[in-house]
């Protein structure tokens, strides 16, 4: 880092424009929530809405506007632009999908919009964070406010239960992350991505071995938890399951893509020299999660614990990207985990819809008839299970493609065909929820089913033509290239 801090100019400011927005809009809910009288709290939400619109275009804006700032702790390049917009618009379409939710469970607050926006500022803050501190405070940002979210509905036992294993579990491995980062400086004397690459191709440093291995190992463990990977899972499906549905989603998507962009950030461009020492950890990892997650996935019938574990294998998935380590894998990491938000926001969604109040219609079971009673919900549905499996012409079959394709490039033929198989076991749970949505008679979960709300019906469209889209068009996310340094 710097030695000499240099006051920031309008472009530097101008670079850190949407997480200004962000926290402005998340400040001005909650100073307008004990204005907003109950029938109106629904404005609270525009308002969310609205400040996360304004983020997205300030976004967008200043990715035709790369470069350092604040003396070089954030880089606004390729790589950190399109993980901006992906927490961003991951934002929106959770926030779109928690209005008639909280509502029917009589939770609307502003307060809980405000912890989503701070919580996607942090996320923003970790993608361009080209300094370790920088990125830790991001990170804890996002996730400070993502522990409250888990139990926000604070009547309900297993939100508790969930947020208080998530906060626990969260800080130990919290710890492990900055004592890495402490060890790390002490064999560079930086915290500055740049520099410390450039100290580890360093002769000298690279002979304090021991301590930079130690230092790759706990930062390692951080980054694992963050993105459930094994053996650092087990945290994910209680969360999961007893976390509100619309956070659920915002836990499984925009959180896991934040964390694997500053796994793939760190790991590339800080530690790229020493990838040696690394690559078997994530190698083993890989193959770990992505066994641990199908396979449990197998024996679930809770909607949402089968969701989590498929999120799990989903994670392994990428972490095989990581293992290449490539730009190729890292470019096939990205178009994966665009896909990814867009297909498993569009499947939580419908789980926030289908449960009716107190989520009491979460198993797969409960699903059946759901073809009769809403043919257009069902097939929109099935447009994301079909993802989910990696059926072409899907955006997911292309992103699984393009990540063992980068491992095969890699020579990792092993973990390519142990991932392939892998990915044969998670078709059968992801069919067993069609058989039952089409090939059984409705029950009582499916009798009762209002329409889905506006808010959801946008969710699911929109989820499932960009997974279309994406699988059609590729190149509208592979364009984006390198990781910058």
């Amino acid at each position: 880092m710097p030695g000499r801090f240099i006051a920031p100019g309008a472009a530097e400011y101008a670079r850190f424009l949407p997480e200004m927005i962000l926290s402005g809009a998340a400040t001005t809910a909650m100073v307008l929530e004990p204005l907003t009288p109950a029938p109106r709290k629904k404005l609270l939400g525009s308002l969310s809405l609205a400040g996360l619109a304004a983020a997205l275009v300030a976004a967008v804006a200043q990715g035709w506007n790369p470069g350092l700032a604040f003396s070089g702790m954030l880089q606004v390049d390729g790589f950190a632009t399109f993980f901006r917009v992906l927490a961003i618009t991951a934002g929106i379409l959770v926030a779109l999908c928690s209005s008639s939710y909280l509502r029917r469970e009589h939770a609307e607050s502003g307060e809980y919009y405000a912890l989503l926006l701070y919580s996607v500022a942090g996320q923003c803050i970790m993608v361009s964070a080209h300094e370790l501190i920088v990125l830790f405070i991001g990170l804890e940002i996002s996730s400070i406010s993502t522990y409250v979210l888990a139990g926000f509905l604070r009547r309900e036992k297993l939100a508790n239960e969930a947020a208080a294993k998530y906060f626990l579990l969260g800080s130990f491995a919290t710890a492990f992350l900055l004592y890495g980062i402490a060890l790390i400086y002490g064999a560079t004397g930086s915290t500055s991505l740049s520099a410390i690459r450039q100290a580890l191709e360093h002769s000298k440093t690279a002979s304090a071995g021991l301590l930079v291995g130690t230092a790759a190992a706990l930062m390692f463990v951080g980054f694992a938890f963050k993105v459930s990977a094994a053996p650092f899972q087990v945290w994910a499906p209680d969360v999961y399951q007893g976390a509100p549905a619309p956070v659920t989603a915002f836990l499984a998507t925009g959180s896991k893509a934040a964390a694997f962009a500053i796994f793939f950030r760190v790991f590339l461009t800080a530690l790229g020299p020493i990838a040696w020492r690394w690559e078997g950890i994530v190698w083993t990892s890989a193959l770990l999660t992505m066994l641990v997650g199908n396979f449990a996935a197998l024996a679930q019938t809770n909607l949402k614990r089968l969701l989590a574990y498929s999120s799990i294998a989903h994670a392994g998935y990428v972490m095989v990207a990581l293992a290449a380590h490539s730009e190729t894998g890292a470019q096939a990491a990205m178009y994966y985990l665009a896909v990814y938000v867009f297909m498993n926001i569009g499947a939580f969604a419908l789980v926030a819809y289908f449960g009716r109040k107190g989520e009491r219609y979460v198993n797969v079971e409960d699903l059946a008839g759901l073809g009769v009673r809403q043919p257009v919900t069902a097939a929109l549905f099935t447009v994301l299970l079909l993802s989910l499996i990696g059926v072409p012409p899907t955006g997911g079959f292309f992103g699984k493609l393009y990540i063992f394709k980068a491992a095969l490039d890699a020579r990792l033929v092993w973990l390519t065909v142990l991932g392939l198989l892998t990915t044969a076991v998670a078709a059968y749970y992801y069919l067993r929820i069609l058989v039952v949505m089409y090939m059984k008679e409705p029950g009582e979960a499916t009798a009762e089913l209002p329409p889905p709300p506006p808010g959801i019906r946008i969710v699911l469209w929109v989820c499932a033509a960009a997974t279309l889209a994406l699988g059609l068009f590729p190149s509208l996310v592979l364009r984006f290239a390198g990781l910058g340094g």
